[in-house]
């Protein structure tokens, strides 16, 4: 039996490799010519210490100066002695330059672009053989014709047919100008997947906070959580955007709200002359429930005005979430500015 294992380094950079039965985490990575950091292979030095996010392993054997008691119940584990249970989630304690590798090239074809409102595209891709994903992570897509590219995180759930994403309608703006004249069957192509904003393994409740287009990577979260369950935790989601016509996306929310047990979620606009019910920033419409003491995993997706000021609003209320994921992102510019994930 084999386990797939998602290496996400320092950098973003996310390889997936596959465990054959009885290989470690670093024999695997090591069989296919990616580098983790390693010295002795005996569970000594401690060199190649990494976090395991999600799974089940062996944790093998080695001595406490190279992993101790406390930080083997924290989830550390040395690559060169754990042994995948079942699929893993890994965290590199090093760069993807540093293991020699790099993103993945995928060449792929345009399936069909949809106008959700006067704002928002959603585009749709061929799946290209070989790629594999965490729900919440992005890739960085080529504009047609240009050397320029764009970063766009999965609105669609790892096992789909299709890749789906969101894109705002920005006059001018290179990516969004293309797709709308774009017809099904261009040709497209894109590196990744990349991205420390994904989903870690559920233990507590969970609250999602989405700004415009950052819903995308919480739609493929909500795709993996409707296969997978919450394991009872509950989970809500604070949508919210600058204007009525940027609010999509809903009717997906509450097909997944039938979905999952334990789902809720709730919408808001920021301008005051919108029409919708619920008015203002996600944090008005926050209850202590949500935020469940302290004892919850916050995940955060928008812009950086948005990020910074949930920041500096939690930080107000004397609340430290157990842990908090977030993502800043920029509507335009080249992807290797457009994103700061933490």
């Amino acid at each position: 039996m084999t386990h797939s294992i998602a290496l996400n380094f320092e950098d973003g950079v996310t390889r997936f490799v596959e465990a054959r039965a009885c290989e470690t985490i670093a024999d695997a990575a090591y069989r296919l010519g990616i580098n983790v950091p390693l010295d002795c292979r005996d569970g000594a030095c401690g060199t190649c210490k990494c976090r395991v996010e999600s799974g089940e392993y062996d944790g093998g054997s080695y001595i406490d100066d190279a992993l101790t008691e406390e930080e083997a119940a924290s989830g550390l584990a040395l690559a060169c002695q754990a042994r995948p249970k079942s699929d893993l989630v890994v965290a590199v304690q090093a760069a993807s330059a540093a293991c020699k590798t790099r993103p993945q090239a995928f060449e792929t074809v345009l399936r069909g672009v949809e106008r959700l409102s006067a704002t928002s595209l959603a585009f749709t891709l061929e799946r290209p053989a070989g790629l594999a994903f965490l729900p919440g992570q992005y890739v960085n897509l080529r504009v047609p014709g240009t050397d320029q590219r764009r970063s766009y995180s999965f609105s669609s759930a790892p096992g789909a047919a299709t890749l789906s994403f969101l894109v705002r309608d920005i006059p001018g703006g290179r990516m969004s100008g293309w797709l709308g004249t774009a017809q099904p069957g261009a040709q497209m192509e894109f590196t990744g997947p990349a991205g420390s904003f994904y989903l870690r393994e559920v233990g507590r409740p969970l609250l999602f906070l989405a700004g415009g287009t950052g819903l995308a990577p919480f739609l493929s979260m909500l795709g993996r959580l409707a296969a997978t369950g919450t394991g009872g935790h509950p989970l809500h989601l604070v949508y919210g955007v600058t204007n009525d016509a940027d609010l999509v996306g809903v009717a997906e929310l509450g097909a997944f709200a039938a979905r999952i047990p334990g789902f809720t979620y709730s919408t808001c606009v920021a301008t005051e002359a919108s029409a919708h019910p619920r008015k203002g920033y996600v944090t008005a419409h926050l209850e202590p429930r949500h935020l469940n003491g302290g004892d919850v995993d916050v995940y955060l997706c928008g812009p950086p005005p948005m990020v910074d000021a949930v920041r500096g609003w939690l930080a107000a209320q004397g609340v430290t979430p157990a842990s908090f994921h977030y993502e800043k992102f920029s509507p335009s510019g080249p992807a290797d500015a457009a994103r700061l994930a933490a």
